[in-house]
């Protein structure tokens, strides 16, 4: 029986993923918590609706090298913690903290790879937005779940040469127990937890999977052998869903059971 083997959430979209032994699914379809940060351009103005594209802020899609730092944050305090090389960082989301915040990022930007990046109209100075609580800078106007196989990401693992792991697919739920590539199949309800979700549609993958977690190098081209080891029409990996009949919690070790009929 397929079972949950890993959640993830991402307070600050585009950074660090934070394992939970559970997740809170939100009515309508957020990971409470999820994607509640964000380090905006300049020229981006914050949303009035729950919607932010990865183009009007900082993300791997571009700037491969964020996710060498390892960024944390504590829902209670509403802190959070940066560190990278040689800086520790620990504030609050005061005008003063998010100020300490953004520049820690900029200087290691400038420092990377992917310094030229910001000289672009319109990207700096950076800010960070949001409140550090309300799930609202996800990519699409619906906020979906993700999830994917284990199978799946070992299988692709053992095409390249370069080290693949679930971190790069930054799905919220990892299932284990299922044949390699089965969620691309699977269709119409299934349950996890307390949970009931519509399946809505496999995920097609963009650059942001080919940067190594740890290095923040790009150094496995995972679309093009998707498309062409793996014969897919697209590059794909994982599945989205959206809760069926409101939200719910679910668990490490929660079983996938089909609901469908």
């Amino acid at each position: 029986m397929p079972h949950v083997s890993a959640l993830y959430r991402y307070p600050v979209k585009g950074f660090t993923p934070e394992r939970r032994p559970h997740l809170v699914i939100q009515d309508d379809g957020r990971v409470q918590g999820d994607r509640a940060l964000v380090f905006r351009f300049a020229d981006a103005v914050e949303p009035e609706d729950a919607t932010f594209p990865k183009s009007r802020g900082l993300a791997l899609m571009t700037f491969p090298t964020l996710a060498r730092i390892c960024l944390t944050y504590d829902d209670e305090k509403q802190t959070m913690r940066l560190r990278i090389d040689d800086v520790d960082i620990e504030t609050d989301l005061s005008t003063e903290g998010r100020a300490r915040l953004v520049d820690a990022v900029t200087t290691y930007l400038r420092s990377t790879s992917d310094a030229r990046l910001l000289d672009a109209e319109g990207v700096l100075p950076l800010g960070l937005i949001g409140d550090g609580r309300t799930a609202r800078f996800q990519d699409r106007p619906q906020g979906y779940i993700s999830l994917h196989g284990e199978a799946s990401v070992a299988e692709l693992d053992a095409a390249v040469s370069a080290p693949v792991d679930d971190r790069r697919f930054r799905s919220n739920i990892v299932v284990s127990g299922a044949p390699a590539w089965a969620e691309l199949g699977w269709q119409g309800r299934i349950r996890i937890g307390e949970v009931v979700f519509d399946v809505q549609k496999p995920i097609e993958r963009c650059v942001a999977i080919t940067a190594n977690p740890d290095s923040g190098v790009r150094d496995a081209r995972l679309l093009r052998v998707l498309t062409t080891e793996f014969e897919q029409d697209a590059p794909t990996l994982g599945i989205l869903l959206l809760p069926a009949e409101g939200g719910g919690v679910i668990r490490e070790g929660d079983e996938v059971r089909d609901e469908s009929d």
